[in-house]
């Protein structure tokens, strides 16, 4: 993208090449993850494997996106955000492969390797939109988290249909998609050519830089509205994460079939297309995140409630709920790290934190909620937890929603810096 173009978005060649190399590259960063979930009964029938280590399965990408974040900045010192998206790309690859190993190490080893690549993309993208993209934020965190719930979707609701019209077991249904992870990287390593075309020297970072980067990085870890950013994304995120490990799980137990438990789950990720991409240009034009993080929060505690109660009579009704809550809170959470932030380089640090120290805390829900399921024999306690942490969320939420940016401005401080960033 030109100079003359950034933080617009055009219909040039080169802004449109942009913004499919990003929407291809945030699909893919849930799909592995989601197909998980509705082979998960195979999973433990074949290793015979206890709920909780179903739940550390599914746990151990969410803890990877939490630690990885933390060792972004000397990878970002040392490579251009686009170089390591593509690397992101190839490693996702190689741990969807190591996943086709008939081995449960195997197994485990390649949910690392991936939730390690997806970690990366994760904190590196926001700086890129904030870079790339600074006057059009909200719509491009909303394609953003669109396309997360659309490859969530995927994931959820295509892998029990693959792997039976291809006459497959759960390893290459799994296996299966690499193929968009692939093609996904063909894309973006175009943009990357084209990246080092604009920017031909990348200087990696030198001392003074560093010692620079350490001093706002020990700010930013003292400020209040950088915590709320953090608490409001770790908190939606365990609830995400959690429902997408045991949803299909728990459908199951209530005398569904795999397919259709699956299906739920995916459905879910349609009105959470919908919720994602709207949730953050809605709240910039009523200059309100408040209520929207309040609507997302509600919808939600509903969800969790009726799954805990009677989850199958109205099933498609809560489950349009769940995906309406998750969607809009993703996709507000988002939006926050980049609103919140004045420049690129306080994006990318924001990011680290509200990823690294959110993710740990999500990394919590699948392995707690699949303790409590063993100890319980039941799917109701777990599911209530989820309602109680909703409290907080809508805390930290509306903290977070407030019209500021890190490092103390005043209210409209946010809007502020965005006027000067689109001159």
């Amino acid at each position: 993208m030109s100079p003359g173009s950034r933080g617009r978005l055009g219909h040039s060649p080169g802004v449109v090449a942009a913004v499919v190399g990003f929407v291809l590259m945030t699909a893919n960063l849930r799909i592995a993850i989601a197909a998980l979930s509705p082979v998960l009964p195979q999973i433990q029938s074949s290793f015979g494997l206890s709920s909780a280590m179903a739940g550390l399965l599914t746990t151990l990408p969410v803890v990877c996106f939490g630690a990885v974040a933390f060792a972004v900045p000397a990878m970002r010192r040392r490579a251009s955000d686009h170089v390591l998206l593509a690397g992101a790309l190839g490693a996702l690859i190689a741990g969807i492969a190591l996943r086709l190993a008939p081995s449960v190490l195997a197994l485990f080893a390649g949910t690392v390797v991936l939730g390690a690549a997806i970690a990366l993309s994760n904190v590196v993208l926001p700086s890129v939109v904030r870079a790339e993209f600074a006057t059009r934020i909200p719509l491009m965190m909303g394609l953003y988290s669109m396309a997360l719930s659309a490859g969530a979707a995927a994931g959820a609701g295509l892998t029990v249909p693959f792997e039976r019209a291809l006459g497959i077991d759960w390893r290459p249904a799994l296996g299966l998609w690499g193929l968009p992870a692939a093609i996904a990287l063909g894309v973006w390593l175009g943009e990357v050519k084209r990246h080092r075309r604009r920017n031909p020297a990348h200087r990696p970072g030198a001392s003074r830089h560093d010692i620079a980067e350490a001093s706002a990085s020990r700010r930013l870890w003292r400020d209040p509205l950088a915590w709320s950013v953090t608490g409001f994304m770790g908190l939606q995120s365990l609830g995400f994460y959690a429902a997408l490990a045991f949803v299909p799980t728990l459908y199951q137990s209530h005398g569904l079939s795999a397919a259709r438990a699956g299906w739920l789950l995916s459905f879910s990720n349609f009105p959470a297309i919908l919720a994602s991409l709207f949730a953050p240009l809605v709240a910039r034009r009523m200059g309100r995140g408040d209520v929207a993080v309040t609507v997302a929060v509600a919808c939600c505690a509903a969800a969790f409630l009726a799954l805990a109660i009677d989850p199958v009579p109205l099933a498609y009704v809560w489950m349009t709920l769940l995906g309406l809550g998750q969607g809009a809170a993703i996709a507000l959470a988002l939006s926050f790290i980049v609103l919140r932030s004045p420049d690129p380089a306080h994006a990318a640090r924001l990011s680290m934190m509200a990823q690294g120290c959110g993710y740990l805390l999500a990394s919590l829900g699948p392995l707690l909620l699949g303790i409590m399921h063993d100890v319980a024999n039941s799917w109701s306690p777990a599911m209530y937890l989820l309602g109680a942490l909703l409290v907080p969320e809508l805390a930290f939420g509306l903290r977070a929603a407030s019209d500021r940016v890190v490092g103390g401005a005043s209210p409209g401080g946010a809007r502020a810096v965005r006027a000067k960033m689109a001159r």
